[in-house]
């Protein structure tokens, strides 16, 4: 039997499809001397990781062209119409239906919700507002005076409300590392997790998981919220999770299987730790966007080079970590190459006739570990417009997005202790 899985803040769906998994990667991305019972297939280049005992049951977003992603790429792998599962709008007036009476909009006897819960109010890179937002629910600027409580930056609240009303088993909440660092927000979102029901929480203490520490070729840090429905645990869990040193192999939080820069982590598999996956291992073997028919390759941010000091203006270092995939478009996408001219590195590839450009969508969601079947450029069929999802509208997606291959990490620590933690 499949656990429900809810999913808010869900963007194009790269924590559900982690969650779920059942997707295909290059090789390198995983150690296989750890986890090569992950594997259902490969070949000389791809791996195939195996399902998990999660389904996605409900999504939900307030960006339409989430739903379209997500829809598209979804529909195809479970081969049937997912419409009904994704629900646009925002969590607000989902969880007000809600209490106004419309039990439909949540479904019943979920067993975990997960939600990445907007960051930008508590990024270093953008205003960090924090709590006091400066937007509200829908993402609009506020003009007028509103509830505190249905900011941008609060929405967590609402997670917390759709915990409430649920009672999932287990939750997880992810946002931005710079959360951390932001006077005492960490410390007041876990306790107001925590006193869901009345204290009928145990909220781990929260941890910033490196995503190249998993295999993902790229430098992201993100903060993770873990919970456990308290009625909901075995004596022995409820004993485990509770004390001081949680074991790590009790703990829901995944271990590393890579290092980064040769650091060190003090595991019992500690001589089985690759070296972190290098950009290259997930570019080089793609065509150029003028000899791809892949949609998401052949599109990229025509933005001109602005100088080695602004933001995005540096080329991918293939041999190392790949930037942080960043939800901005035009000028915020770094370089696959640069010109000899801007500084470029990659002489032979320029010997060869290849110019300077930008990263592609699909060498985006590379760097982010999706699935090349999940189209991030999608044409329109039975409109004059010309995209139904349009690069400019993808770039903000696939920079949202939770790396899918840190979300199966997490997955499959859980699945493996699930009947450690549950009777059922």
């Amino acid at each position: 039997m499949k656990k429900k899985l809810l999913s808010l803040f869900s963007g194009c769906g790269g924590m559900d499809i982690g969650f779920e998994g059942s997707f295909s990667l290059p090789k390198n991305v995983l150690n296989q001397d750890i986890n090569s019972n992950w594997i259902k297939h490969k070949n000389e280049k791809n791996i195939e990781l195996a399902e998990t005992i999660f389904e996605t049951v409900f999504a939900n977003d307030i960006n339409q062209y989430a739903k379209i992603a997500w829809n598209n790429y979804f529909s195809a792998k479970r081969n049937k119409d997912v419409n009904g599962t994704f629900r646009l709008g925002s969590i607000v007036d989902i969880v007000k239906a809600y209490q106004e009476g419309d039990t439909s909009v949540l479904p019943k006897n979920v067993d975990i919700v997960t939600g990445g819960f907007p960051c930008q109010d508590f990024s270093i890179a953008g205003r960090r507002k924090g709590f006091n937002s400066h937007k509200d629910h829908h993402g609009k600027l506020i003009e007028t005076s509103i509830p505190t409580i249905e900011t941008r930056g609060q929405l967590y609240m609402w997670m917390r409300a759709v915990i409430s009303i649920t009672q999932p088993k287990i939750f997880i909440a992810e946002n931005v590392k710079g959360l951390s660092n932001l006077g005492a927000a960490k410390e007041i979102i876990q306790q107001d997790f925590a006193s869901i029901d009345g204290e009928g929480y145990l909220v781990l203490p929260p941890q910033v998981l490196h995503a190249a520490n998993f295999g993902v070729p790229q430098s992201r840090e993100r903060i993770f919220f873990i919970g456990f429905k308290k009625s909901a645990l075995n004596k022995e869990a409820l004993a485990a999770l509770s004390s001081k040193e949680i074991p790590v192999n009790r703990s829901p939080y995944p271990t590393p299987t890579h290092r980064i820069n040769g650091e060190m982590h003090y595991l019992k598999q500690e001589h089985l730790l690759k070296d972190f996956t290098k950009a290259k291992s997930v570019l080089l073997d793609l065509d150029e966007p003028t000899a791809t028919a892949d949609l998401s390759q052949k599109y990229y941010s025509k933005a001109k080079f602005m100088g080695v000091h602004c933001q995005g203006q540096k080329e991918v270092a293939l041999e190392g970590l790949a930037p942080t995939i960043r939800a901005e478009h035009h000028g915020n996408i770094e370089f696959r190459r640069l010109s000899k001219d801007n500084g470029g590195k990659y002489l032979d590839e320029l010997d060869e006739g290849k110019t300077e450009r930008r990263l592609t969508l699909r060498e985006c969601a590379r760097i982010q570990t999706f699935p090349d079947d999940f189209a991030f450029v999608i044409p329109a069929t039975k409109t004059k417009k010309r995209f139904e999802l349009s690069p400019s509208q993808a770039y903000k997606l696939v920079g949202n997005a939770v790396p899918p291959l840190l979300a199966y990490h997490i997955a499959k620590k859980i699945e493996g202790n699930w009947d450690f933690y549950f009777n059922s």
